[in-house]
């Protein structure tokens, strides 16, 4: 993530308002906090050590540890890593929270998380079914981890109901041009500088992007928090459908992971 403009808004935050997003950052500045107590490099941990501590790697994560999937949002490569994704969900995130309304913003936060995990996996399964051909480093499977995913999903959700007319009852004004250069330069940065997990962002702003419109549609409808409730489930519908996808098809990179998990001395 990048450090941009935020979103304009018409009043003051009130953080008993927005306390589930400040519940969010205190957990992962407290887990840096814990994890620099332990010794882990503050600028550049160590690989052992992200792995250690959550973060996602296909084969370990598709062959006997899924939990890396919602365990890596936690993890950060490093204090600015950290510093650039609290900022933006403060940004971001205390405005969605208010905005969708603290239940259907969390369901949105995670769901956008786990899908953008998902994707990022998804990509390493086909690069490993490429590596079966011909060996390419840039094609190994890489350690990922962030709460960049979510906090995209949320700006892309921000960003999609700025696109719509207000809505009478809407209580933020939102900058849809300003949304709008922020998304696409968060964009821009993650398909020209290397060393950021783009499919993460990607699959997080899809997921944030439908979950963005079927909560907007729902506010036309008389049974709100029904129509609510049934996106939520869509939503963990299709990442579960594509978390079993990818399962299955990680299925015949099983040999592959397991050497590569060998030879990085990690265990099954």
């Amino acid at each position: 993530m990048t450090e941009t403009t935020p979103p304009q808004i018409n009043q003051k935050l009130q953080i008993q308002t927005w306390w589930f997003t400040a519940l969010l950052i205190a957990v992962n500045v407290g887990l840096f906090g814990w994890q620099i107590l332990s010794g882990v490099n503050i600028t550049d941990p160590a690989p052992v050590d992200a792995i250690a501590w959550g973060a996602d790697f296909t084969p370990l994560t598709f062959t006997s540890e899924p939990e890396r999937l919602f365990s890596s949002m936690f993890f950060h490569f490093g204090m600015i890593h950290l510093m650039l994704n609290m900022w933006a969900l403060y940004i971001f995130g205390s405005v969605s929270e208010q905005l969708f309304g603290r239940s259907y913003y969390i369901g949105l936060y995670f769901l956008a998380g786990l899908m953008g995990s998902v994707l990022s996996s998804y990509l390493s399964i086909r690069d490993g079914y490429e590596l079966l051909q011909h060996f390419d480093p840039n094609l190994l499977p890489r350690i990922s981890a962030g709460a960049s995913g979510a906090v995209m999903g949320l700006g892309a959700a921000l960003t999609i109901i700025s696109l719509f007319p207000p809505l009478p009852q809407q209580r933020f004004w939102l900058d849809k041009k300003s949304l709008l250069m922020i998304m696409g330069i968060n964009l821009v940065f993650g398909f020209t500088v290397s060393g950021i997990n783009n499919a993460a962002h990607i699959g997080g702003m899809i997921m944030g992007a439908l979950l963005a419109s079927t909560w907007y549609f729902s506010q036309k409808t008389q049974s709100k928090g029904l129509f609510q409730m049934i996106a939520l489930g869509i939503g963990l519908l299709l990442l579960a459908a594509f978390y079993w996808y990818c399962t299955v098809l990680s299925t015949g990179l099983n040999p592959l992971w397991h050497e590569i998990l060998r030879q990085n001395q990690l265990n099954v």
